[in-house]
């Protein structure tokens, strides 16, 4: 199986930045999109950036210009630019990958998810 493992969380004032990131182990035959998600109490996990294997990159509106998505494909790792970061972005981050183990079996994997909190 593929284990994703996240890193670069922690505690920063409004208008501070971290930087994520989450590197991707197992029996990978091919990688596609990796992406981050993040998830705050009592609300469902909501996309906040994907990069496909490309590096075509998508984001929420919400942090459209503040978050930058880039990877790393030499070593299945994705990352996460957090600029000018508000109290709105407090979350548990978490990395998703898929692609494949073989030509005929696909993964899709998860993280153990990241605490960012944004707070004075």
């Amino acid at each position: 199986q593929v284990q994703l493992v996240e890193s670069g969380g922690g505690l920063v004032q409004p208008g501070g930045s971290l930087r994520l990131s989450c590197a991707a182990s197992g029996s990978i035959f091919r990688l596609n999109a990796m992406g981050w998600y993040r998830q705050t109490p009592g609300k469902q996990r909501e996309l906040v950036a994907v990069i496909t294997s490309d590096g075509s990159a998508n984001y929420a509106d919400s942090v459209k210009g503040r978050f930058t998505i880039s990877r790393d494909n030499a070593k299945n790792t994705v990352f996460l630019q957090m600029n000018n970061l508000e109290p709105e972005d407090t979350a548990v981050y978490y990395c998703n990958a898929d692609g494949k183990l073989s030509l005929l079996k696909s993964f899709a994997s998860w993280g153990q998810g990241t605490q960012v909190t944004v707070s004075s």
